[in-house]
Order: structure tokens, then sequence, then C-alpha cells
């Protein structure tokens, strides 16, 4: 049968309209194929740093900018993570992110979208933040940590930590940067992230929480006052390397600020755990550990004492011997702080072969901050007695620290504290073979420290003055040029005093010439 001619009308209306339908439809796919292949080459795109100035001239910022408001999940996403990777970049492109309003887009979307989504966001306020105080403090206007804080009680591992590391950023500019973060309650949810089973997580966590404490003594208190210092101190003996380093860290910027937060560490058992840190096959966990043990040593006698006695001398000669560089810095100085309490705390760095590495720093050393931390903490290993400057001194320490004091490349700083390190320890010295030499190597504003040794020790000891003697050290003390009136003068003098006039007229520069002169005027008996 053959149909109508009006339903074979209606047949193709049906067709044509289906026809229309799809054609609008492929429209839309083939836009939204593109805007995927756009973000999702240009999120790659930007991983590569010799393409950013390229991107940048091309306007991207403009034209992601709409994208993170996609209805498509995959599109915000890319071009979240596009915009991270740019910001991350530079100063520059993270302030054309603040430029172009796409903060305010984050963070209205991080309470909103999935997880991905979250991750990305995050990830694009930490590179913003993270290059200066002024773009940290962009990223707080925007509202962006309540949203933040809000991602640390997330269901997903992953954007606890994106929002960990962003907060952390923030808050390791400054202090009021680091005090905005407190406020808006990351900290007892950092401490909870320390406590979770993932070790990145745990990580970031304790990085962040290192971040915030380092500014201030009230930093430090509100992160003990969340108890992190009770979750962070059993992390030091993990197996993960990068664990280590953090908890080691924030621990070392909770012990600075004070005794009192120091002891909290203390009390929460991290010696002698700590220590076994020295020798860890990673450099940042072993310096990080050597900072925290520094941290502790230097604020009173009896914790330098406590780190003593849990063999914590033992263990940093140990590792300012088997470190070298930046490293050895904090090594270098809790021997020193150390040292510096006591005579009994002193002595007890000597007995365990103290000196001989800082002698080895300052020596060979290239940077002048470490010669200048080795200097220092000799410094305050002979100034204590007799006993502890003859330590010195018969490793050679004087001419060691003079030639620093003497070298023209040292720093101001370097030859400042060598300067004082011989005079403290000089003013101690009664081992008169070591100092001899220095009456001829040193310069005026030390020689007087080493001439006025010797004045208060030979009236007393008849074989020093002899010694004094025969090694030629008067003759040396009479080329000294002092000007009249002068402290070295005063000690010339006394040390004069202790011999015959003739023996000093005999080693006196001129004393030839006046024979001669004698000689001259001499007329025979006939």
């Amino acid at each position: 049968l053959i149909p109508p001619p009006s339903f074979v009308l209606i047949l193709s209306a049906e067709q044509f309209v289906k026809m229309g339908s799809r054609e609008v439809l492929q429209v839309f796919e083939t836009y939204q194929k593109a805007r995927i292949q756009f973000v999702q080459k240009v999120a790659d795109l930007s991983s590569r740093p010799q393409n950013v100035e390229a991107l940048q001239n091309a306007d991207v910022m403009s034209l992601l900018r709409p994208l993170l408001l996609d209805n498509v999940p995959s599109i915000q996403q890319s071009a979240a993570l596009a915009l991270g990777r740019l910001a991350n970049f530079n100063d520059d492109l993270a302030e054309a992110v603040v430029a172009n309003g796409i903060l305010p887009q984050l963070v209205y979307s991080l309470a909103e979208k999935n997880r991905f989504y979250k991750k990305a966001a995050s990830f694009v306020l930490r590179a913003v933040a993270k290059h200066s105080p002024q773009l940290a403090q962009a990223v707080v206007d925007s509202g962006a940590l309540d949203a933040l804080v809000g991602c640390l009680e997330e269901f997903d591992p992953s954007v606890k930590e994106s929002a960990a590391w962003a907060l952390g950023y923030i808050g390791r500019h400054n202090a009021e940067l680091a005090q905005t973060v407190v406020d808006a309650g990351a900290v007892p949810l950092l401490v909870l992230c320390v406590q979770e089973p993932e070790l990145t997580l745990k990580r970031i966590a304790a990085c962040s929480l290192s971040d915030i404490c380092k500014h201030s003594p009230e930093l430090a208190q509100a992160v003990v006052d969340a108890g992190a210092v009770a979750y962070l101190a059993p992390l030091i003996q993990s197996v993960d390397g990068k664990l280590k380093r953090h908890v080691c860290a924030a621990l070392a910027q909770v012990a600075k600020h004070s005794v009192e937060l120091a002891e909290v560490v203390v009390e929460a058992e991290v010696f002698p755990k700590i220590l076994t840190c020295l020798k860890d096959t990673d450099v940042q966990v072993r310096r990080n550990a050597a900072t925290c043990v520094r941290e502790v040593a230097k604020h009173t006698p009896e914790l330098a004492r406590l780190i003593v006695n849990a063999g914590g001398v033992t263990a940093m000669v140990d590792f300012v011997n088997e470190t070298k560089g930046n490293a050895r810095l904090p090594g270098i100085m809790t021997l020193g702080y150390i040292s510096a309490f006591s005579e009994t705390l002193a002595m007890g760095v000597i007995v365990n072969k103290g000196v001989s590495p800082l002698l080895d720093a300052l020596v060979r050393e290239p940077e002048d901050h470490i010669k200048a931390a080795s200097a220092w903490s000799l410094g305050q290993i002979g100034r204590h007695s007799p006993d502890h400057a003859k330590a010195l001194a018969v490793q050679n320490a004087f001419a060691k620290l003079l030639a620093v004091y003497l070298n023209d490349e040292s720093s101001e700083d370097l030859k400042t504290k060598s300067k004082r390190a011989l005079k403290a320890v000089i003013s101690k010295c009664t081992h008169l073979d070591a100092l001899e030499p220095l009456l001829s190597d040193a310069p005026v504003n030390i020689l007087k420290y080493v001439v006025h040794q010797f004045a208060k020790v030979l009236p007393h000891n008849v074989e020093a003055r002899r010694a004094f003697v025969t090694s030629g050290g008067l003759k040396k003390v009479q080329e000294i040029q002092a000007e009249p009136g002068s402290k070295l003068r005063e000690y010339v003098d006394q040390i004069n005093v202790c011999y015959p006039e003739e023996i000093v007229r005999y080693y006196s520069p001129n004393y030839s010439q006046t024979l001669l002169e004698k000689l001259d005027g001499f007329q025979p008996s006939s």
C-alpha cells in the first residue's frame, strides 16, 4: 500500500527535526572537546619553563579565567592546574593571577566543587602565596583561609595535603600572616593531620606547623597548646627521612623561643632518641636534628647538662667531624653553647675531643660564617681556666685563630670573633711555650694580652724565667716598640723587673751598638 502524501510529509518533518538537533548537539560537543583539548594542552605546556613566557604573551590568564566556571568539571580542574603551574613559576605570573581577579573565584569554588577541583584550587593558592608576603596577604584578603581550613576537615587525604601546604606557605612569611592562620583555627586541624596514617599528609602538616611557630614565642605557644609536640616527638624515630626532617625542624622552631618551650620539647622525651638522627643517611635530617639540639642547649646550664648526660657531646663531636659545609654549623654552635655555661661542661667537650673538629672547621671551611662560629665556640671552651686554655694551646689554636684574624679576606664578623676568642683564651693561658710565638707574630692589640700573661707568670716561676731567656723570649720582649705610658709598656717593665739589669741590657736591641761605642772610646792603659 502507498501511504497518503500527508503522511510522507509528516515523516520528513520529524526526520528534519532530528537531523537539526543532531547538528546542534554536534556543535556543542565540538566546542566542549575544543575547550578540553585547549585547557589540557595549556596545562601541559605550563609545566615546562620554556613555554611560560609565550603563554604569558598570549594573555593566557584571561582565557583560563572563565574556564574555572565551566560546567564541565574536568575543564575546571585543568584550568586551575594550568593557573597553579603558571603562578608557581614566578612572582610576576602570581601577581597576574591576583590582578585578573581569579582568587575570589577559586575561593568560592573551594566550598562547592569536588575533591579534584579542591586540590587544584589549593595548589593555585599555594603557588600565589609562596612568592612574597604581599601575595600571601592577597590570598588571605580573598577569604581563602576559611575555605582552606574547611578543606582540612575533608575525608580525602590529598585534599587535606593541598590545603595544609597552602596554609604553611601563607604562614611562613611573617608573624602577622602566621597569626591569621592560627586565628582561622588551622592549628588543631594540622595537629590532627599529623596523626593521620598517610606519610605525605604527616610531612606537610609537620612542615606547616614549623612554618607557623618559627616567628614568635606566642605562635609557638599556640602550636604547643594544641598538643603538637606530644604527637611530633615520637615521629623522630620514623623510617621516613622526609618526615624526620620536618619533625626535627618543627621541634627546633618550638624550642628556640624560650626556656619554657625548650622544656616542653625535652619533656616529650626527645633525648636521647634525637641523637640517633645525627647519624642519619639524610643530610637534612642530620642538620635539623643538630639544630634542635642547639636550640635546647642554648637556654640554661640545666638543659645543656641534660644533653651532656644523654651523650650529646660525643654525638655532636662525631657530627661535626663527619659533616662539611653549612650542615656543620648547628653542631659547631651547640659545642659552643654547652661550653659557655660552666668549666665542667667545657671540659666535657675537651675530653670528648671537641677542639680538633672546631679547629678543622676554622681552617678548612670556605664560608666565613662557619669559621666565625668555630672561633666563637673555641673562645667559649678556652676562656674558663688555664687548663681549658692549655687544651687549645697544645693544638696550636692561637696560631690558627691569629691567621684567620690577620687574613685580609676575612669578614669583619670573623675578625671580631677571632679577636675576642684570642683575648679570652690568652687571658687564661699560663702555658708560656704556646704564647711565645705570638710575641713576634701578634699585632699590638693582641700582643698586650700575651705580654700581660708573661708579666703575671714570670715573677712567681724561676724555671719559667730561665726558659724565657734561653728560648729568646726576653729578647723578643725587648724588641717590642711600646709607647710610654701604655699598658703594653707597663707589662714589658713588669717582665724586665724579674731579671737583673745586666741581662735586660744584654738582650736590648741597641746593646751591641752601645758596646761598640764603649769600645771606640776605650783607651787601654799602657
